[in-house]
């Protein structure tokens, strides 16, 4: 019997970079029956190994971590669970993770057939070098898409940044197609950054190292994403693979038990069609007390069904029990479930069941780019609220560009008025000419997903032929390897 290919996959210690490698595992697994080994540190293996379909043959590889030893609290490997204040703490800790990673590597290549290739975080570039050690083919996935990732990948690269003009924008030196950037669409990070820094120091070093790689994988499709591929392409060279969406389907992992998924379809049958507004800011987002505050009353006033994934304020443990008395105003619980009208859910609610119901509306959502496909997959409109990252340039993208969004606020400290609020959500969700545009728009786009992953007789999508080309480009090398020295002088 002839051995299954194998990948190992690298992601980064975010959720919002362990789900999409963990969905692309999945899909390689199903549609290319290699097997996968999915490496990552102990709390996060942990975490996953009830994310694995009881069919899958997926293996999560253990790589050595302690927080502790690197000024981070103890059990802590997840930004999910870290303050904004210690997150470079975890950037400059998880370069410790070079010297296992070369062992795990190398202990898979001396007991058994090596790797086909190696997909690595965009964060984690420095395994190319390990890659090729051994002969292997490298590839950084980016859980982005392209336009958002091209102006944080411009910004981070081209520190300081130009000086704004006096409306506080400036154009990004080597992506002007982006437009104008304005100084609120950059995380405090960002705008203080100078070059030294910790920030800078290491995304300036890990972006960088994309151009060790052999290509990388994009999770967008090129049909949508033409300006931030091409500048890509441009950037680094190397090949650009569009092979999303990548997407966990609802029920594609075990994540909560399946009474949890009924309460929430069964609430939301009973409410009409597109009416209800599903709030939500990510795993390691939150907002201010006030904007808390701000937007409990627009949800007051505005008498629209919600359900709301909610977290304790800025500057407040993650993992503290949510105070509604002190955080919402008074009484807000109370009337919500008296009236049947809105759910309020701590830190994690099943989104992808939620935003696929016929009841949902709108996404009021920060712009994570998993956030944004499942939204725009099931035709959901968003509206914006970018907290952090290239986050700020998704939304950018999705209202100038492809018009499926409308942007509330910007960032967790910016002041904003539950008035604006209400006048945004009116704006999406009655029936306006605004909303009747952005349904239109956001149907093309979801149909547009749909073609790109199609696989039939006399038809295959964009993403398909990319994915196809990552394959054949992975292949090639191992039977240039086979045949000789690599263009790094390794032998196998």
């Amino acid at each position: 019997m002839e051995k299954k290919e194998n990948i190992v996959m690298f992601p980064y210690m975010a959720q919002g970079h362990i789900i999409p490698f963990l969905a692309l595992a999945l899909e390689i697994e199903k549609k290319r029956g290699c097997t996968i080994t999915f490496v990552t540190t102990p709390l996060n293996l942990k975490k996953l190994q009830s994310s694995i379909p009881s069919n899958s043959s997926i293996v999560l590889l253990e790589i050595p971590f302690c927080s502790s030893d690197h000024g981070l609290p103890p059990n802590t490997d997840n930004t999910s669970v870290l303050p904004q204040s210690l997150m470079s703490c975890l950037d400059e800790a998880s370069l410790s993770l070079k010297s296992p990673f070369r062992n795990l590597i190398s202990n898979l290549v001396q007991h058994g057939p090596p790797p086909l290739c190696i997909i690595a975080d965009i964060f984690l570039g420095w395994t190319a070098e390990i890659a090729h050690e051994f002969g292997l083919f490298h590839a950084i996935f980016c859980v982005g898409g392209g336009f958002g990732m091209a102006c944080y990948y411009s910004l981070w690269l081209n520190v300081p940044h130009p000086k704004p003009n006096s409306n506080g924008e400036f154009s990004l030196l080597d992506f002007p197609e982006a437009s104008t950037i304005h100084v609120t669409q950059m995380s405090e990070n960002l705008r203080a950054a100078d070059g030294t820094d910790p920030y800078s120091v290491f995304n300036k070093e890990a972006l960088s190292e994309w151009m060790n790689s052999d290509g990388v994988l994009f999770n967008t499709i090129e049909e949508l994403d033409t300006l931030g591929l091409a500048y890509f392409r441009r950037k680094i060279g190397g090949p650009v693979w569009p092979v999303g969406p990548v997407l966990l389907s609802a029920g594609g992992a075990v994540q909560e038990p399946g009474t949890m998924v009924e309460f929430y379809k069964e609430w939301l049958n009973a409410k009409p069609s597109n009416s209800v507004l599903y709030i939500a800011f990510g795993s390691q987002n939150t907002l201010s007390a006030s904007q808390m505050m701000q937007l409990a009353m627009a949800l007051d006033v505005s008498g629209k069904s919600f359900i709301w994934v909610i977290r304790p304020p800025l500057g407040v443990d993650v993992e503290s029990e949510f105070k509604a008395k002190e955080w919402l105003p008074e009484g807000f619980g109370q009337r919500i479930k008296d009236q049947n009208r809105g759910l309020l859910e701590q830190k994690w609610a099943p989104q992808v069941e939620i935003l696929s119901h016929r009841s949902i509306s709108a996404f009021l959502s920060h712009c994570g780019w998993n956030s944004v496909f499942e939204a725009v997959s099931h035709g959901v409109p968003i509206m914006g609220w970018p907290m952090s990252a290239e986050q700020f340039y998704n939304a950018k993208f999705l209202e100038e560009e492809m018009g499926v969004c409308v942007e509330v606020a910007r960032g967790p400290m910016c002041e904003v008025r539950h008035e604006e609020i209400v006048r945004k959500i009116e704006l999406v969700m009655n029936a306006t000419e605004k909303r009747k545009d952005m349904r239109k728009k956001v149907s093309e786009v979801r149909d547009m997903m749909k073609d790109a992953i199609r696989d039939e007789e006399g038809f295959r999508g964009s993403s398909v032929k990319a994915m196809d080309e990552f394959f054949n480009a992975a292949s090639s090398t191992r039977e240039k390897t086979k045949r000789g020295p690599n263009k790094y002088g390794q032998r196998r």
